[in-house]
């Protein structure tokens, strides 16, 4: 890796558009709130539970995942986990995120909608007064469940709509397609809510066209299969719709054999908006400048794909277009500057 594209991932600001922020739970972090609440694992210590992260598919890691939540019960919980991400990614470049959060993977166990938001808007308010990073809140529904459950979580979110922009669809996909949903997200873009979906990551290119054509989503996240279907891909690229792809997760995941595999050049050669996220990253092994890092290096990406992806992250995003081109200018400046002083 060269000095100037080393200098680039260091310091090139982003945006980060796929990140579940009950994966940013550090196993220093999910043995202190147990502790801290009274909550009993089956770990001892730190390298315990980091054992515990050998993953066969998406359904090994959302056991996990969602034990690992159940230390998350009071609002300074979800206030201290969302600090503490925010706290690492701002050495990262980070200036703006748009983070999922699972409130039926909360209220089903008994924590209040109100007490996972209100940790969740405390944080980001705090973390924009302090770091400079700017946020929006997308409420995801859990596919597994029922749709029944989902309206449930959605009638909620209507009560708070000032703190959350958008609705998505994430946890098992293989046997859950997106039409599964249909009615829940068209009564939440009636609503005002943005869509999103996660799509194409185990499930095949079928559910992103659907999650498009029945779901209306403005953006769709790993949407990787999607690239085995030559006339939606051409699609995709005609109307720019935002993929917002997780290397190290997809590897982690065995969605591809290792990184070489990843479809993010092959995005960006066919012209597709794709970005580069972490996703749950305390469990795969990496945040945002890692995920940068590990594809530079795997698919030989060059300086300009570097600039390219960071420019992505902000014209994928829910941010005004104001707001994108002053943060894409921003780009082009700090790569300009990094240049100059690289000496090349």
């Amino acid at each position: 890796m060269t000095d100037y594209a080393n200098a680039l991932i260091d310091n090139l600001p982003k945006a980060e558009l796929h990140l579940h922020i009950e994966g940013t739970l550090e196993p220093e972090m999910m043995l202190e709130l147990a502790k801290r609440n009274g909550v009993r694992l089956p770990y001892q210590n730190v390298a315990q539970v980091r054992e515990a992260y050998q993953f066969d598919c998406l359904q090994d890691f959302l056991d996990l995942y969602y034990m690992g939540m159940s230390v998350l019960l009071h609002e300074q919980d979800f206030h201290d986990l969302t600090v503490a991400y925010l706290q690492k990614v701002a050495l990262d470049g980070l200036t703006h995120v748009e983070l999922f959060f699972d409130p039926q993977a909360h209220t089903d166990r008994g924590v209040s909608f109100e007490t996972v938001l209100g940790g969740l808007v405390s944080a980001l308010e705090q973390g924009h007064r302090e770091l400079g990073i700017s946020a929006k809140l997308i409420m995801c529904f859990l596919r597994h469940l029922p749709e029944e459950q989902a309206f449930d979580t959605l009638n909620t979110a209507c009560k708070h709509k000032e703190h959350i922009y958008a609705v998505g669809l994430d946890s098992s996909e293989k046997g859950f397609p997106p039409e599964n949903f249909s009615r829940v997200f068209a009564a939440a873009r009636k609503a005002g809510f943005v869509a999103v979906a996660h799509a194409g990551e185990e499930g095949p290119a079928e559910y992103v066209k659907t999650s498009l054509d029945d779901l209306n989503v403005q953006r769709v996240d790993h949407g990787n299969r999607a690239l085995d279907d030559a006339a939606l891909t051409a699609r995709l690229v005609r109307e720019q719709t935002p993929l917002t792809m997780c290397p190290l997760s997809n590897l982690r995941l065995k969605g591809i054999p290792d990184l070489a595999s990843s479809p993010v050049k092959k995005a960006l050669d066919a012209g597709l908006l794709v970005s580069v996220n972490s996703d749950d990253p305390s469990y795969f092994g990496g945040y945002l400048n890692d995920n940068y890092r590990a594809v530079h290096q795997a698919l030989g990406l060059h300086e300009e794909e570097i600039i390219t992806l960071a420019k992505n992250s902000f014209a994928s995003s829910f941010l005004e277009d104001k707001q994108k081109q002053k943060a894409m200018d921003k780009v082009d400046e700090v790569a300009k500057s990094l240049k100059a002083n690289s000496g090349i």
